[in-house]
Protein backbone atom coordinates (compact mmCIF):
# COMPACT_ATOMS: atom_id res chain seq x y z
CA UNK A 1 0.00 0.00 0.00
CA UNK A 2 1.21 3.51 -0.75
CA UNK A 3 0.35 7.11 0.16
CA UNK A 4 2.19 10.40 0.10
CA UNK A 5 1.97 11.12 3.85
CA UNK A 6 1.60 8.54 6.63
CA UNK A 7 0.21 10.17 9.76
CA UNK A 8 0.66 8.31 13.04
CA UNK A 9 -1.90 9.45 15.60
CA UNK A 10 -5.50 10.69 15.29
CA UNK A 11 -5.43 13.51 17.81
CA UNK A 12 -6.01 17.14 16.79
CA UNK A 13 -2.56 17.41 15.18
CA UNK A 14 -2.76 14.31 12.99
CA UNK A 15 -6.37 14.82 11.98
CA UNK A 16 -5.94 18.51 11.15
CA UNK A 17 -2.79 17.77 9.15
CA UNK A 18 -4.74 15.23 7.09
CA UNK A 19 -7.47 17.80 6.47
CA UNK A 20 -5.02 20.56 5.49
CA UNK A 21 -3.17 18.24 3.11
CA UNK A 22 -6.39 17.07 1.45
CA UNK A 23 -7.30 20.70 0.73
CA UNK A 24 -3.96 21.01 -1.05
CA UNK A 25 -4.38 17.82 -3.06
CA UNK A 26 -1.96 15.70 -1.01
CA UNK A 27 -2.92 12.13 -0.08
CA UNK A 28 -2.54 10.79 3.47
CA UNK A 29 -3.47 7.84 5.65
CA UNK A 30 -4.06 8.36 9.39
CA UNK A 31 -3.53 5.43 11.75
CA UNK A 32 -4.53 5.35 15.42
CA UNK A 33 -4.17 2.61 18.04
CA UNK A 34 -7.28 3.72 19.94
CA UNK A 35 -10.88 3.41 18.84
CA UNK A 36 -12.77 6.26 17.20
CA UNK A 37 -15.08 6.39 20.23
CA UNK A 38 -12.10 6.74 22.57
CA UNK A 39 -10.47 9.65 20.73
CA UNK A 40 -13.80 11.44 20.34
CA UNK A 41 -14.58 11.18 24.06
CA UNK A 42 -11.11 11.81 25.51
CA UNK A 43 -11.36 15.03 27.54
CA UNK A 44 -8.26 17.17 27.25
CA UNK A 45 -7.62 20.85 26.59
CA UNK A 46 -10.45 23.30 26.13
CA UNK A 47 -8.93 26.73 25.39
CA UNK A 48 -8.48 27.71 21.74
CA UNK A 49 -6.26 30.68 20.96
CA UNK A 50 -7.53 33.30 18.54
CA UNK A 51 -5.15 32.19 15.73
CA UNK A 52 -6.31 28.58 16.23
CA UNK A 53 -9.95 29.59 15.84
CA UNK A 54 -9.11 31.67 12.78
CA UNK A 55 -7.35 28.71 11.15
CA UNK A 56 -10.25 26.35 11.84
CA UNK A 57 -12.64 28.88 10.32
CA UNK A 58 -10.43 29.35 7.29
CA UNK A 59 -10.41 25.61 6.51
CA UNK A 60 -14.12 25.01 7.07
CA UNK A 61 -14.01 23.33 10.48
CA UNK A 62 -15.63 25.96 12.69
CA UNK A 63 -19.37 25.70 12.03
CA UNK A 64 -20.15 23.93 15.31
CA UNK A 65 -17.34 25.74 17.13
CA UNK A 66 -18.89 29.12 16.26
CA UNK A 67 -22.30 27.87 17.34
CA UNK A 68 -21.36 26.13 20.59
CA UNK A 69 -17.97 27.53 21.60
CA UNK A 70 -17.83 29.93 24.53
CA UNK A 71 -16.06 33.18 23.62
CA UNK A 72 -14.04 34.74 26.45
CA UNK A 73 -12.61 38.24 26.38
CA UNK A 74 -10.45 37.90 29.48
CA UNK A 75 -9.44 35.90 32.53
CA UNK A 76 -9.42 36.67 36.24
CA UNK A 77 -6.38 36.42 38.52
CA UNK A 78 -7.57 35.89 42.09
CA UNK A 79 -5.09 36.59 44.90
CA UNK A 80 -4.78 38.69 48.05
CA UNK A 81 -8.47 38.00 48.60
CA UNK A 82 -9.53 39.94 45.51
CA UNK A 83 -10.21 39.64 41.78
CA UNK A 84 -8.14 41.25 39.06
CA UNK A 85 -9.39 40.91 35.49
CA UNK A 86 -7.05 40.78 32.50
CA UNK A 87 -9.18 42.28 29.70
CA UNK A 88 -7.94 40.65 26.50
CA UNK A 89 -10.31 42.57 24.24
CA UNK A 90 -9.09 45.91 25.57
CA UNK A 91 -5.42 44.97 25.70
CA UNK A 92 -4.93 43.08 22.42
CA UNK A 93 -8.25 43.29 20.58
CA UNK A 94 -8.99 39.55 20.59
CA UNK A 95 -10.03 36.79 22.99
CA UNK A 96 -10.05 33.02 23.29
CA UNK A 97 -12.75 30.39 22.81
CA UNK A 98 -13.54 27.55 25.21
CA UNK A 99 -14.31 24.48 23.11
CA UNK A 100 -13.14 21.04 24.15
CA UNK A 101 -10.37 19.18 22.34
CA UNK A 102 -12.69 16.22 21.91
CA UNK A 103 -15.15 18.49 20.09
CA UNK A 104 -12.41 19.64 17.70
CA UNK A 105 -11.55 15.99 17.09
CA UNK A 106 -15.19 15.08 16.38
CA UNK A 107 -15.48 17.93 13.89
CA UNK A 108 -12.35 16.97 11.95
CA UNK A 109 -13.17 13.24 11.89
CA UNK A 110 -16.63 14.00 10.51
CA UNK A 111 -15.16 16.27 7.84
CA UNK A 112 -12.47 13.79 6.81
CA UNK A 113 -14.85 10.83 6.59
CA UNK A 114 -17.37 12.89 4.62
CA UNK A 115 -14.60 13.70 2.14
CA UNK A 116 -13.49 10.06 1.86
CA UNK A 117 -10.41 10.40 4.06
CA UNK A 118 -8.53 7.24 5.04
CA UNK A 119 -8.66 7.04 8.86
CA UNK A 120 -7.79 3.71 10.46
CA UNK A 121 -8.61 3.20 14.11
CA UNK A 122 -7.70 0.35 16.49
CA UNK A 123 -4.49 -0.58 14.68
CA UNK A 124 -1.69 -2.39 16.53
CA UNK A 125 1.99 -3.38 16.19
CA UNK A 126 2.95 -0.07 14.62
CA UNK A 127 6.49 0.24 13.26
CA UNK A 128 8.32 2.99 11.38
CA UNK A 129 11.23 1.94 9.17
CA UNK A 130 13.60 3.39 6.55
CA UNK A 131 12.89 6.92 7.72
CA UNK A 132 16.10 8.30 6.20
CA UNK A 133 15.06 7.80 2.58
CA UNK A 134 11.95 5.70 1.78
CA UNK A 135 9.74 5.40 4.85
CA UNK A 136 7.50 2.42 5.51
CA UNK A 137 4.92 2.43 8.32
CA UNK A 138 3.83 -1.04 9.30
CA UNK A 139 0.70 -1.83 11.29
CA UNK A 140 -1.91 -4.48 11.87
CA UNK A 141 -5.40 -3.29 11.04
CA UNK A 142 -8.48 -3.78 13.18
CA UNK A 143 -9.36 -6.79 11.02
CA UNK A 144 -6.00 -8.46 11.73
CA UNK A 145 -4.49 -7.76 8.31
CA UNK A 146 -0.84 -6.70 8.28
CA UNK A 147 -0.22 -3.56 6.22
CA UNK A 148 3.09 -2.14 5.00
CA UNK A 149 2.40 1.49 4.11
CA UNK A 150 5.06 3.01 1.86
CA UNK A 151 5.11 6.80 1.83
CA UNK A 152 7.19 9.86 1.03
CA UNK A 153 7.09 11.34 4.54
CA UNK A 154 5.82 10.41 7.99
CA UNK A 155 4.16 12.77 10.49
CA UNK A 156 4.56 11.57 14.07
CA UNK A 157 1.48 12.97 15.84
CA UNK A 158 1.07 10.16 18.37
CA UNK A 159 1.91 12.00 21.56
CA UNK A 160 4.59 11.78 24.20
CA UNK A 161 4.17 8.01 24.72
CA UNK A 162 3.84 7.12 21.03
CA UNK A 163 6.29 5.28 18.81
CA UNK A 164 7.35 8.28 16.71
CA UNK A 165 9.31 10.22 19.33
CA UNK A 166 11.67 7.31 20.01
CA UNK A 167 12.55 7.05 16.32
CA UNK A 168 13.86 10.60 16.13
CA UNK A 169 16.44 10.37 18.92
CA UNK A 170 16.78 14.11 19.45
CA UNK A 171 18.28 16.12 22.23
CA UNK A 172 15.73 16.47 25.00
CA UNK A 173 15.12 19.42 27.31
CA UNK A 174 12.73 18.78 30.16
CA UNK A 175 11.66 19.83 33.62
CA UNK A 176 9.49 18.07 36.19
CA UNK A 177 7.40 20.27 38.48
CA UNK A 178 6.95 19.33 42.17
CA UNK A 179 3.16 19.43 41.99
CA UNK A 180 0.25 18.13 39.94
CA UNK A 181 -3.36 19.00 39.14
CA UNK A 182 -6.32 17.12 40.56
CA UNK A 183 -8.98 17.79 37.96
CA UNK A 184 -12.69 17.13 37.89
CA UNK A 185 -15.40 17.39 35.26
CA UNK A 186 -18.69 18.18 36.98
CA UNK A 187 -22.29 18.40 35.86
CA UNK A 188 -22.67 21.88 37.27
CA UNK A 189 -23.50 25.06 35.41
CA UNK A 190 -20.70 27.67 35.45
CA UNK A 191 -21.33 30.64 37.72
CA UNK A 192 -18.61 32.83 36.23
CA UNK A 193 -18.35 33.66 32.53
CA UNK A 194 -14.54 33.43 32.30
CA UNK A 195 -11.64 31.39 33.66
CA UNK A 196 -10.40 32.16 37.17
CA UNK A 197 -6.77 31.47 38.15
CA UNK A 198 -6.46 31.51 41.94
CA UNK A 199 -3.26 31.83 43.95
CA UNK A 200 -4.18 30.77 47.50
CA UNK A 201 -2.20 29.88 50.62
CA UNK A 202 -3.47 26.29 50.27
CA UNK A 203 -2.32 26.06 46.67
CA UNK A 204 -3.39 26.93 43.14
CA UNK A 205 -6.93 26.41 41.81
CA UNK A 206 -8.45 26.91 38.38
CA UNK A 207 -12.10 27.52 37.60
CA UNK A 208 -13.06 26.78 34.00
CA UNK A 209 -15.88 25.30 31.98
CA UNK A 210 -16.60 23.11 28.96
CA UNK A 211 -20.20 24.06 28.20
CA UNK A 212 -23.15 25.92 29.74
CA UNK A 213 -23.86 22.74 31.75
CA UNK A 214 -20.36 21.37 32.49
CA UNK A 215 -17.66 22.85 34.75
CA UNK A 216 -13.97 21.90 34.67
CA UNK A 217 -12.02 22.57 37.89
CA UNK A 218 -8.51 21.91 39.15
CA UNK A 219 -6.62 21.87 42.44
CA UNK A 220 -2.86 21.89 42.97
CA UNK A 221 -1.84 18.65 44.74
CA UNK A 222 1.41 16.72 45.33
CA UNK A 223 2.44 14.69 42.25
CA UNK A 224 2.04 11.35 44.05
CA UNK A 225 -1.62 12.04 44.86
CA UNK A 226 -4.14 9.24 44.27
CA UNK A 227 -7.36 10.83 43.04
CA UNK A 228 -9.41 8.18 44.82
CA UNK A 229 -8.20 9.45 48.19
CA UNK A 230 -10.09 12.68 47.51
CA UNK A 231 -13.82 12.30 48.06
CA UNK A 232 -16.16 14.49 46.06
CA UNK A 233 -17.11 16.34 49.23
CA UNK A 234 -13.46 17.04 50.06
CA UNK A 235 -12.82 18.33 46.53
CA UNK A 236 -15.78 20.70 46.59
CA UNK A 237 -14.81 21.93 50.05
CA UNK A 238 -11.24 22.70 48.98
CA UNK A 239 -12.39 24.34 45.75
CA UNK A 240 -14.70 26.53 47.81
CA UNK A 241 -11.79 27.55 50.03
CA UNK A 242 -9.27 28.32 47.29
CA UNK A 243 -11.72 29.97 44.91
CA UNK A 244 -13.60 31.87 47.60
CA UNK A 245 -14.12 35.57 46.97
CA UNK A 246 -16.76 38.20 47.65
CA UNK A 247 -19.66 37.82 45.25
CA UNK A 248 -18.44 34.48 43.85
CA UNK A 249 -20.52 31.32 44.12
CA UNK A 250 -19.50 27.81 43.13
CA UNK A 251 -22.16 25.47 41.80
CA UNK A 252 -21.66 21.89 42.94
CA UNK A 253 -22.90 18.84 41.07
CA UNK A 254 -22.17 15.20 40.22
CA UNK A 255 -18.50 14.57 39.44
CA UNK A 256 -18.35 12.94 35.99
CA UNK A 257 -14.57 12.45 35.83
CA UNK A 258 -11.70 12.75 38.29
CA UNK A 259 -7.96 12.35 37.79
CA UNK A 260 -4.46 13.62 38.55
CA UNK A 261 -2.31 15.22 35.84
CA UNK A 262 1.43 15.59 36.32
CA UNK A 263 3.15 18.85 35.41
CA UNK A 264 6.15 18.86 33.12
CA UNK A 265 7.92 20.80 30.40
CA UNK A 266 9.51 18.86 27.54
CA UNK A 267 11.03 19.84 24.19
CA UNK A 268 12.64 17.57 21.61
CA UNK A 269 15.24 19.11 19.31
CA UNK A 270 15.19 18.75 16.39
CA UNK A 271 11.58 17.83 15.56
CA UNK A 272 12.72 15.85 12.55
CA UNK A 273 14.88 12.92 11.52
CA UNK A 274 15.13 12.16 7.81
CA UNK A 275 11.59 11.84 6.49
CA UNK A 276 9.97 11.60 9.95
CA UNK A 277 8.57 14.84 11.39
CA UNK A 278 7.22 15.21 14.94
CA UNK A 279 4.25 17.42 15.77
CA UNK A 280 2.30 18.19 18.91
CA UNK A 281 2.93 16.28 22.13
CA UNK A 282 5.36 13.94 20.37
CA UNK A 283 7.71 16.93 20.15
CA UNK A 284 6.84 19.09 23.15
CA UNK A 285 4.86 19.17 26.38
CA UNK A 286 3.90 22.31 28.32
CA UNK A 287 2.35 22.58 31.78
CA UNK A 288 -1.36 23.28 31.25
CA UNK A 289 -1.34 26.59 33.13
CA UNK A 290 -0.76 28.57 29.93
CA UNK A 291 -3.35 26.63 27.84
CA UNK A 292 -0.86 26.05 25.04
CA UNK A 293 -0.74 22.29 24.36
CA UNK A 294 -3.37 21.81 21.63
CA UNK A 295 -2.68 25.26 20.19
CA UNK A 296 0.99 24.43 19.70
CA UNK A 297 0.06 21.17 17.98
CA UNK A 298 -2.23 23.01 15.57
CA UNK A 299 0.47 25.62 14.85
CA UNK A 300 2.94 22.79 14.12
CA UNK A 301 0.77 21.13 11.51
CA UNK A 302 -0.07 24.45 9.88
CA UNK A 303 3.64 24.82 9.15
CA UNK A 304 4.04 21.14 8.27
CA UNK A 305 1.17 21.10 5.77
CA UNK A 306 2.73 23.93 3.79
CA UNK A 307 6.18 22.33 3.94
CA UNK A 308 4.91 18.90 2.83
CA UNK A 309 2.92 20.42 -0.03
CA UNK A 310 5.90 22.34 -1.39
CA UNK A 311 8.11 19.26 -1.13
CA UNK A 312 5.68 16.71 -2.59
CA UNK A 313 4.23 18.85 -5.38
CA UNK A 314 7.23 20.95 -6.37
CA UNK A 315 10.31 19.20 -4.96
CA UNK A 316 11.01 22.27 -2.80
CA UNK A 317 12.80 21.16 0.39
CA UNK A 318 13.18 24.60 1.97
CA UNK A 319 10.06 24.21 4.10
CA UNK A 320 10.81 20.77 5.44
CA UNK A 321 14.41 21.79 6.13
CA UNK A 322 13.23 24.83 8.12
CA UNK A 323 10.34 23.03 9.84
CA UNK A 324 12.06 22.30 13.13
CA UNK A 325 13.64 25.72 13.56
CA UNK A 326 10.41 27.49 12.58
CA UNK A 327 8.24 25.57 15.05
CA UNK A 328 10.74 25.60 17.90
CA UNK A 329 10.71 29.40 18.05
CA UNK A 330 7.00 29.28 18.89
CA UNK A 331 7.45 26.24 21.12
CA UNK A 332 10.05 27.91 23.31
CA UNK A 333 7.95 31.09 23.57
CA UNK A 334 5.04 28.95 24.77
CA UNK A 335 7.30 26.99 27.12
CA UNK A 336 8.48 30.20 28.75
CA UNK A 337 4.97 31.62 29.09
CA UNK A 338 3.64 28.36 30.55
CA UNK A 339 6.56 28.15 32.99
CA UNK A 340 6.02 31.80 33.99
CA UNK A 341 2.30 31.31 34.64
CA UNK A 342 3.00 28.10 36.55
CA UNK A 343 5.73 29.64 38.70
CA UNK A 344 3.65 32.71 39.49
CA UNK A 345 0.49 30.85 40.51
CA UNK A 346 1.57 27.61 42.25
CA UNK A 347 2.81 27.24 45.80
CA UNK A 348 6.21 25.65 46.20
CA UNK A 349 6.18 22.47 48.34
CA UNK A 350 8.81 23.84 50.73
CA UNK A 351 6.63 26.86 51.53
CA UNK A 352 9.59 29.21 51.08
CA UNK A 353 8.35 32.64 52.22
CA UNK A 354 10.82 34.43 49.94
CA UNK A 355 9.38 32.70 46.85
CA UNK A 356 5.86 33.41 48.07
CA UNK A 357 6.56 37.13 48.27
CA UNK A 358 8.14 37.10 44.82
CA UNK A 359 4.95 35.51 43.44
CA UNK A 360 2.71 38.11 45.02
CA UNK A 361 4.97 40.90 43.79
CA UNK A 362 4.75 39.55 40.24
CA UNK A 363 0.98 39.17 40.44
CA UNK A 364 0.51 42.71 41.77
CA UNK A 365 2.76 44.13 39.08
CA UNK A 366 1.00 42.16 36.33
CA UNK A 367 -2.44 43.48 37.23
CA UNK A 368 -1.31 47.08 37.92
CA UNK A 369 0.90 47.61 34.87
CA UNK A 370 -0.79 47.85 31.46
CA UNK A 371 2.45 46.75 29.79
CA UNK A 372 2.70 43.63 31.96
CA UNK A 373 -1.00 42.81 31.53
CA UNK A 374 -0.65 43.26 27.76
CA UNK A 375 2.25 40.81 27.67
CA UNK A 376 0.14 38.21 29.50
CA UNK A 377 -2.84 38.84 27.22
CA UNK A 378 -0.77 38.71 24.04
CA UNK A 379 0.76 35.38 24.96
CA UNK A 380 -2.48 33.85 26.30
CA UNK A 381 -4.62 34.85 23.31
CA UNK A 382 -1.92 33.56 21.00
CA UNK A 383 0.74 35.13 18.83
CA UNK A 384 -0.22 35.18 15.12
CA UNK A 385 0.79 32.16 13.08
CA UNK A 386 3.80 33.11 11.02
CA UNK A 387 4.90 35.83 13.43
CA UNK A 388 8.62 36.33 13.94
CA UNK A 389 9.27 35.11 17.49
Amino acid sequence: MRTQVAIVGAGPAGLLLSHLLARRGVDSVVIETRSRDYVEQRVRAGVLEHPTVELLREVGLAERLDREGMAHEGITLRFDGGDHRIDFADLVGNGITVYGQQEVVKDIIAARLAAGGDLRFEVSDVSIERIDDAPVVGFTGADGTRVELACDVVAGCDGFHGISRGNVGPDVFDREYPFAWLGILAKAAPTHHELVYANHANGFALYSMRSPEITRLYLQVPPETDAETWSDARIWDELGTRLGADGFTLNEGPVLEKGVTGMRSFVAEPMRRGRLFLAGDAAHIVPPTGAKGMNLAIADVGVLAEAFTAFLQHGDEAGIDAYSETCLRRVWRAEHFSWWMTSMLHNQPDGDPFTRRLQLSQLRYTVSSRAAATSLAENYVGLPHGAEL
